[in-house]
């Protein structure tokens, strides 16, 4: 069988978020990701993306919970398991950035066979990994 190459990426993550503007404050004032679009799509429902500095064709999609279900997923979207990986080039500067934000670092910096590595968490308690790959 001949099956044709596919060229596909991801282009949004969606985050379960409590509140828009509090999930926008954290990930621009607090991580320094970028705002990239915050559209009003009705009287309460927005479409919010936010993606890191740096080159990056993906982005988070906040997405406000509404039912009972979804908001008790807001903070462990993954079952406790690493949400994101945010890989730098430059681990020291931005774990020092990190601690200097008060961010909530749940897994000190260690060297990995992928690379230095650190965990912390959102406003919401989803984990994220800080990762600088070894070259």
């Amino acid at each position: 069988m001949n099956f044709k190459v596919m060229n596909q990426s991801f282009a949004h993550v969606t985050l379960l978020v409590k509140d828009y503007d509090e999930a926008i404050a954290f990930y621009i004032k607090k991580l320094n990701f970028i705002l990239i679009e915050d559209t009003q799509l009705s009287t309460s429902k927005r479409w919010v993306r936010v993606r890191p500095p740096g080159h990056s064709d993906c982005s988070l999609l906040f997405a406000k919970a509404k039912s009972d279900a979804q908001k008790a997923r807001i903070g462990d979207q993954t079952g406790g398991r690493v949400m994101l990986f945010l890989h730098t080039d430059d681990f020291d500067r931005d774990y020092d950035y990190l601690m200097k934000q008060n961010i909530d670092i749940i897994k000190a910096a260690k060297i990995t066979p992928h690379g230095k590595v650190a965990v912390f968490a959102d406003l919401y308690g989803n984990l994220i990994d800080l990762v600088e790959p070894i070259s």
